[in-house]
This record gives structure tokens, C-alpha cells and sequence, in this order.
């Protein structure tokens, strides 16, 4: 039988994290597809957190965990209303277009 340990909670968080930083270098076009991987790379230290947190036997990395979950959710949230009434005024949400929001 295998046993899990901390290595393979690290490896699966590195995995995420890498996936995460692909999708933010190979689609710099789509938003939403931008929002989703910064997400992809806070679930991966999140589970780092928990795992190192539950490997020492501390409550620290559990509790910041879901102060990281507050903060990402609220991110998600205001991003995705931003994108809505940029699409609502522009009609389309492509990143190269977002610079004439600037002054």
C-alpha cells in the first residue's frame, strides 16, 4: 500500500502552480482565462500551506490558508464585474484593448 506523504502534496502543488504560470504566458488575449489561472496558482500554495501546516502539526498555515481563500474570492468577484461593464461598454474583453482605459 502507498502512503502519501508531504512530497506528493508538494509535487501536486508544483504541478498546479506551473499550470497556473502556462496559462497566464501562452493566453495573454482572454481575461477570464488570465482570472482562472492566478486562481490555479493560489489553490497551489494553498495546498503547500495546508500540507507544511499539517506535516508540522501547526494551525498557522490552515488559518492563512483561509484568509488566502477570503482574498481570492473577493478578487474573482471584483474582477469579474469589471470584466462585465468593460464588456457592457466596449463589447469585447480582449486584453490588448483594456489599455484605453487608461486616462
Amino acid at each position: 500500500m502507498i502512503e502519501i506523504g508531504l512530497g506528493h502534496y508538494l509535487t501536486l502543488g508544483a504541478i498546479i502552480f506551473v499550470i497556473g504560470i502556462i496559462g497566464i504566458f501562452l493566453n495573454r488575449k482572454n481575461v477570464i482565462i488570465i482570472l482562472m489561472s492566478i486562481e490555479l496558482i493560489l489553490l497551489a500554495v494553498n495546498i503547500n500551506l495546508v500540507s507544511f501546516s499539517v506535516y508540522s502539526q501547526n494551525l498557522v498555515g490552515q488559518v492563512f490558508t483561509m484568509f488566502i481563500l477570503t482574498v481570492a474570492a473577493a478578487e474573482a468577484a471584483v474582477g469579474l464585474a469589471i470584466i462585465v461593464i468593460y464588456y457592457k461598454n466596449k463589447g469585447s474583453i480582449h486584453v490588448e484593448h483594456i489599455n484605453s482605459l487608461k486616462g
